[in-house]
């Protein structure tokens, strides 16, 4: 079921961005959410930028040529703002025109695309910042309602048949494959849609971390409809 994201005790809610980067994770909060009521017009951007690709980088100077309305102008600016913000912090902000990410349908047991939830890692402690400004919106999940793939034995069981290899590399072979990032949630899970234009922090798992991943997918994109994604 889905839920709103206000009454989560895993998200932490902030008015912003410097409350947001300064806040810290703790206990169940591995979420930190700028909530923000936006008033441009971001369906009008998606309509006249080109898509090259199933996932087209968008870059200031391309939003910057582009002839708006004063909604759709005032759409651009929260995006470019949202960028520098991002930048000046130390980030690496990427806006992506989304038609669709790339499926992994090799294994019909396990899954290690986007679209299954999932944490992200990373080799320095760092988070995941991410504002859907148009089109469906990613979803997260508490931890306390999903258990890691590699851990249901009969997942496991299948994984162990694919690695045929020495025990004790079996470990590395699920890491080396990422299969230990992704999870199967509860029948009962309530999954929560981030919602548009609010900016979110999302935690990663790191030695470091002090609290639990935050488990997260992309959505399956609205028919006909691109996605605006600002991640970092």
């Amino acid at each position: 079921m889905n839920n709103t994201f206000s009454s989560s005790s895993q998200i932490g809610l902030v008015s912003t961005f410097s409350e947001l980067v300064q806040t810290d994770f703790k206990g169940e909060i591995n979420a930190l959410c700028w909530h923000r009521n936006l008033d441009g017009d971001f369906k009008e951007i998606v309509s006249k930028l080109s898509l090259k690709e199933n996932i087209t980088e968008v870059y200031p100077e391309d939003l910057i040529a582009l002839e708006l309305s004063e909604k759709g102008n005032t759409a651009r600016e929260i995006i470019l703002n949202d960028l520098q913000l991002l930048m000046d912090f130390g980030a690496s902000p990427s806006l992506n025109l989304l038609k669709c990410y790339e499926r992994d349908d090799e294994f019909d047991f396990i899954s290690t695309d986007v679209y299954s939830f999932h944490v992200d890692r990373s080799p320095i402690l760092t988070d995941t910042f991410l504002c859907t400004y148009h089109g469906a919106a990613s979803e997260i999940v508490a931890n306390s309602q999903a258990d890691q793939k590699i851990l249901v034995p009969e997942i496991r069981a299948k994984l162990r048949e694919l690695h045929d290899g020495p025990e004790e590399e079996f470990e590395n072979f699920l890491e080396e494959n990422f299969f230990d990032l992704h999870y199967l949630i509860h029948d009962n899970a309530e999954i929560i849609n981030l919602g548009q234009m609010h900016l979110w922090r999302l935690a990663v798992d790191h030695p470091e971390q002090q609290v639990l991943p935050c488990i997260h997918r992309a959505p399956v994109e609205n028919d006909g409809e691109y996605r605006l994604l600002l991640i970092c």
